[in-house]
């Protein structure tokens, strides 16, 4: 088998002193291989924003390593740091924030390149950032506009167009449409599927909405304060869940088939998000979960494989009964 190419073992991201730390990346361990699109979801709060920025060198990872072709992105510094920077980009959730309003689009799609001299000759880069507006839907003659004429869906496709201007071996889009309206979204997310077959793009895509993910991504990983929950190929992971919190979320994806929504039984969760200064003993899901038993409470379970469900890893004490249950009411 080949390496992949993110490899994350024992990542951790705590934040504030020794005695009560917020542990909001907790010895996270996980792999992309190249070409591959994982699908990064969980509710507000679980972590998924501070993954990325440790992944991104953002801020100091707490412990563990994120290897991206054998490099650690964790310890790389100065000239290190800036190659690995060049060959991670990323599309943030908010087109309004993350576009300078003075900048006219021609400068905004160059400004990697002026980053990263050597990349691209000054001498191309209006011809390339013309190819760079074609390749995301725009119009060559938008380069000499400035991000205030654009929408919201328009504003995203340059975010995009300029996280392509390095041509980066893997992409992290941070929610990139849940700033969105719903008629635009399908339309950016069918543009980064297309833009994936077309250039065998690698990326991690971080949503809380699973309608989104299972549209786009090859494997799912599901985090809940601080851990990961439950990762597996889309397939295993929408039809033979095994964690109660990923039922949990897929009960409340709307289905447009008005003869499955009565079918569906919809799972309410209970109880608020605990503290990831004082997460619960053993499992942390158990004070919110319908299934927790005692030794929920007494021993913290291990992100294992899973049978008969392939490649799904899963950590809940009681998770092959719950892929047998499953398996046997659907025959």
């Amino acid at each position: 088998m080949t390496e992949p190419l993110l490899k994350v073992q024992n990542l951790s991201r705590h934040f504030g002193g020794a005695s009560a730390p917020v542990r909001a990346v907790d010895d996270v361990s996980f792999e992309i291989a190249a070409g591959e699109t994982l699908g990064l979801v969980g509710e507000s709060g679980c972590g998924k924003t501070s993954l990325v920025r440790t992944l991104l060198k953002l801020g100091p990872a707490t412990g563990g390593s994120a290897l991206l072709d054998g490099v650690d992105i964790t310890t790389s510094s100065g000239r290190h740091l800036h190659e690995l920077r060049r060959r991670m980009q990323v599309v943030f959730q908010d087109p309004y924030q993350s576009l300078n309003p003075r900048m006219r689009v021609d400068r905004l799609i160059s400004e990697p390149w002026a980053l990263h001299r050597g990349v691209m000759p000054k001498a191309r880069w209006r011809e390339e950032t013309v190819k760079l507006l074609e390749s995301v839907g725009l119009r060559g003659e938008h380069a000499d506009r400035y991000p205030s004429e654009f929408s919201g869906g328009q504003r995203q496709r340059l975010g995009i167009a300029r996280a392509l201007a390095l041509n980066p071996t893997l992409l992290v889009c941070d929610e990139p449409v849940s700033a969105l309206d719903v008629s635009v979204q399908a339309q950016v997310i069918n543009l980064l599927a297309k833009l994936k077959r077309e250039r065998n793009l690698t990326m991690l895509f971080v949503a809380h909405d699973l309608a989104v993910v299972r549209h786009i991504s090859d494997r799912v990983m599901v985090m809940y304060l601080g851990k990961i929950i439950e990762i597996g190929p889309k397939h295993s992971i929408f039809s033979v869940p095994a964690h109660p919190y990923t039922q949990a979320l897929l009960s409340a994806v709307p289905t447009p088939d008005p003869r499955l929504r009565g079918k569906r039984k919809r799972i309410v969760l209970q109880g608020e998000l605990p503290s990831p200064v004082n997460p619960p003993s053993g499992c942390r899901f158990r004070t919110r979960c319908w299934k927790a038993t005692s030794i929920c409470a007494e021993q913290e379970p291990m992100l294992m494989a899973r049978t008969p469900a392939p490649g799904l890893l899963t950590a809940c004490h009681h998770a092959d009964e719950q892929i047998i249950s499953t398996y046997c009411s659907t025959g």
